[in-house]
């Protein structure tokens, strides 16, 4: 008993050492891993209570901004858009009140009734409407544009739901008065054409807003105040057309088209000193408060595809957007570069027997018979091809390519409109001796009526490449701020001895050549006849033109006519000349050129 005693004492010992031994290192982990467990949920404690100081101190205004934004419904506040002003400050395009209506679903209470009053006061269909009132959103528009006597009766009926908020629509006070030049702006008043898009930044101005409390169920609570974050307007545009030069030469234009029965008549009247342009008509014009609507009457059956196409010719500006060749009013750039590079000279003998043959072409002279021994400037009085074939032969390809480029006839002249065509032009490598006689007399290549006029101004005015351009200045809304437009000018693209030379030879032109029938009694004037013949040539159709600038000495004025495809009679000289001098009979008072004597000069 003692034995087996003894032994299980000494069993039950080492059991009991045994679990001592086992025990103590079991505690531990578990001391560990509460230790563990406490410090990590004691980091846990410490970053959120520091991320939520972070979001309560530094982040407090971001998410009551997001709180108040779930109980805000905002409506835009338009800008009125800047006014554009002719050069005397006679508003051109302005803007009229108008209203936006729109209807909120939550806010509906009677839709029978909102229905039935939307219907009978804009004149809308009920499905449309219906439609529109039934639907589940922030805010359905259910018609823009709506005239303010209507949005103000509207209005009047408190029907809860509906809102009536003004608006801005552009507005022409001319109508079509040179409506290819101002363009026009879309359904959101934002620019499409012409000048209203080419200024958009200028114009458009910044939109405000409305911000209104709502529930949870998007009902507006009332007695609540209502925000508003006015809007700013935008800046006016001043600038250089003149609606009375405009308008004299609109009224010509479409007097010439009738009466010769002519596609189209164009007229840009410009300041060569500085390039700002006082007049672009292109007539037919179209009304620019309905500008959707065609300004001649539609086929039958007409596809919206032809119907879009045809929108897109009548706003086409042929001024700038549209080349042809030139033809005899090219001869004063031929004419200046020949002078300039000393191949030919005032008093240099030529002689016309009609024709010149090039290579293996005979080029003829609009005069059939020729015009026999002529000096320079008889020949360009006279409009003389082989003249002009001539000097180009003396300049060669390579000067007169180089001259080509200095006038600056390569590039686009940078006017302030959009879609400006370019030079159509032979590559230098594949210039030969018969296109470069073409070239020298204006055909085989084409430009545009800009690019014409602008680089017969710079010729004339003593040498200097101007920018034709509209945009004088931008006065802010509040008229505070103006800025001035400023546009680059190249020096001496001749020398003023050669633009002396060109205004002496064009005004012979007018006084004695072949544009007499642009003489104007007590004024001196210069100027190019033109007309040139349209591809194909087999069609016989011609366009006709003349370029002229008033006074010859000092020109202050300058002015292109064409005319594209003229009944019966259509030489430039006959046609296009006296049209430009009805022009300047009006308008060279109105500028305040004074009368002078003619005959005393050119009997010099």
């Amino acid at each position: 008993m003692g034995f087996d005693g003894t032994y299980k004492g000494a069993a039950g010992k080492k059991d009991q050492d045994s679990s001592f031994l086992l025990g103590i290192p079991s505690q531990t982990r578990h001391r560990k891993k509460i230790t563990v467990l406490c410090f990590l949920l004691l980091f846990a404690s410490t970053g959120l209570m520091v991320r939520l100081g972070y979001l309560m101190l530094y982040c407090s205004e971001h998410y009551s901004q997001m709180a108040e934004d779930l109980h805000q419904r905002e409506r835009t506040i338009k800008a009125a858009r800047g006014r554009i002003l002719d050069a005397n400050g006679v508003v051109v395009a302005t803007n009229r009140t108008v209203c936006t209506i729109s209807v909120i679903y939550n806010q509906v209470k009677d839709r029978e009734q909102v229905i039935r009053v939307l219907c009978d006061e804009l004149g809308l269909s009920e499905e449309g409407v219906r439609k529109k009132v039934e639907k589940r959103s922030s805010r359905e528009i259910i018609r823009t544009n709506v005239d303010k006597e209507i949005g103000d009766k509207i209005r009047d009926y408190h029907l809860a739901g509906v809102k009536v908020d003004e608006d801005y629509k552009r507005y022409y006070p001319f109508d079509s008065l040179a409506s290819k030049v101002l363009g026009f702006t879309g359904g959101d008043n934002q620019g499409i054409l012409g000048l209203e898009v080419i200024y958009e930044d200028y114009l458009k101005g910044i939109n405000g807003l409305i911000l209104t409390t709502t529930d949870a169920a998007g009902v507006e609570v009332e007695n609540t105040f209502e925000d508003r974050v006015e809007p700013v307007a935008g800046n006016d545009l001043m600038i250089s057309l003149d609606v009375n030069i405009q308008q004299y030469a609109e009224q010509a234009a479409y007097e010439t088209m009738e009466k010769k029965h002519a596609n189209r008549v164009s007229v840009i009247v410009m300041n060569p000193k500085n390039g700002e342009i006082m007049a672009m008509a292109n007539v037919p014009e179209f009304n620019l408060n309905d500008p959707f609507t065609l300004n001649v009457e539609a086929p039958q059956g007409i596809s919206s595809g032809e119907k879009q196409e045809l929108l897109n010719q009548m706003w086409r500006n042929p001024s700038i957007n549209d080349t042809y060749e030139p033809g005899s009013t090219f001869k004063i750039i031929t004419a200046a570069a020949g002078l300039e590079a000393g191949a030919v000279s005032l008093e240099d003998s030529f002689s016309c027997p009609g024709f010149r043959i090039v290579e293996d072409r005979k080029i003829r002279c609009h005069k059939v018979g020729g015009h026999g021994a002529e000096t320079f400037l008889q020949g360009v009085m006279n409009s003389c091809n082989p003249v002009f074939i001539d000097v180009g032969q003396r300049l060669g390809v390579d000067s007169y390519y180089q001259y080509f480029e200095q006038f600056g006839l390569k590039q686009k002249t940078g006017i302030d409109l959009p879609g400006e065509a370019g030079t159509i032009m032979h590559k230098k490598e594949n210039m030969g001796p018969v296109e470069l006689a073409t070239v020298s007399f204006g055909q085989s290549f084409q430009i545009t009526p800009i690019q014409l006029i602008t680089t017969a101004a710079s010729i004339v005015n003593g040498g200097n490449r101007v920018t034709p351009h509209f945009a004088v200045k931008t006065i802010s809304g509040d008229q505070t701020s103006i800025h001035r437009f400023e546009y680059p000018v190249t020096k001496q693209i001749v020398s003023p001895d050669t633009s002396e030379k060109m205004r002496f030879v064009l005004e012979q032109v007018v006084a004695e050549g072949s544009g007499k029938k642009a003489s104007l009694p007590g004024f001196r004037i210069g100027g190019k006849t033109a007309t040139s013949e349209k591809l194909p040539r087999s069609l016989k159709k011609y366009i006709s033109s003349f370029v002229g600038f008033a006074p010859a000495d000092d020109p202050q004025v300058i002015a292109l006519i064409t005319i594209d495809e003229p009944q019966g009679v259509y030489y430039g000289g006959t046609i296009a000349a006296p049209v430009i001098a009805d022009i300047f009979k009006n308008i060279l008072p109105y500028l305040g050129i004074e009368e002078k004597s003619v005959s005393s000069h050119l009997n010099q």
